[in-house]
C-alpha cells in the first residue's frame, strides 16, 4: 500500500519534470535547435500532424533551421504553420526547403524568456508539491482506517519528502541550465 503510493507519486513527479522539459524546449534561445519546432502542427490532408512527421529539421550555421519536407507540395502548409505558431519566427522557402532564421535575442527578450522559464519551473514545483500533498493525505487516510500504524505513516511521509526533494532539485538544476543558456550571448 505504502510502496504503491510512493511509486505512483514518484511516477507522477517524473511526468511533471518531463512536461517542464517540453515547456523549456518551446522557450527559444539565440541558437537554432530543431526541438523549437516540435510544437508546430501542420494541416496534412485535413488532420493536424506534428511537423517532425512531415519533414526533416536540421541546423545550419547555428543561427537558422532548414526544414526539408518529404513531400514537396507540403512546403506552403509547413511555412504557414510555422508562421501561425507563437514562436515569433519568419520562415522563407526556396521551392525545395524552408529556411527559418533565428533572430538574435535582445537583452529585453532574454529577460522575458528567463521570466517565462522561471514561471514554468515554479509551476512544476507546485505540481510536485501537490503530488506530495496527495500522497501524504493517502497515508493519513490509511492510518485513520488502521491499515498502517502511526510510525509507518511518519516513515512514509519522510520517504515522500525525500522523493519530493530529489525532484525539486532536478527542476532547479534544469531551470539554472536554461537560464544560463538564455543569458549567454
Amino acid at each position: 500500500m505504502i510502496d504503491e503510493t510512493l511509486a505512483d507519486a514518484d511516477e507522477r513527479m517524473q511526468k511533471s519534470i518531463a512536461l517542464l522539459d517540453e515547456a523549456f524546449k518551446k522557450i527559444r534561445t539565440g541558437r537554432a535547435h530543431p526541438a523549437i519546432l516540435d510544437s508546430v502542427q501542420v494541416s496534412y490532408y485535413g488532420s493536424d500532424t506534428p511537423l517532425t512527421q512531415l519533414a526533416n529539421v536540421t541546423v545550419e550555421e547555428g543561427r537558422s533551421l532548414i526544414v526539408s519536407p518529404w513531400e514537396k507540395p507540403m512546403i506552403g502548409e509547413i511555412e504557414k504553420a510555422i508562421m501561425k505558431s507563437d514562436l515569433g519566427l519568419n520562415p522563407s522557402n526556396n521551392g525545395d526547403t524552408i529556411r527559418v532564421p533565428m533572430p538574435p535575442l535582445t537583452e529585453e527578450t532574454r529577460k522575458e524568456y528567463t521570466k517565462q522559464a522561471k514561471a514554468e519551473a515554479e509551476n512544476a514545483r507546485i505540481a510536485i508539491r501537490n503530488i506530495r500533498r496527495d500522497a501524504n493525505s493517502d497515508f493519513k487516510e490509511f492510518e485513520k482506517e488502521k491499515e498502517i500504524s502511526e510510525d509507518e505513516q511518519r516513515r512514509a511521509e519522510d520517504q515522500v519528502q525525500k522523493i519530493t526533494n530529489k525532484h525539486i532539485a532536478t527542476i532547479d538544476s534544469s531551470y539554472q541550465a536554461k537560464e544560463a543558456d538564455l543569458l549567454s550571448f
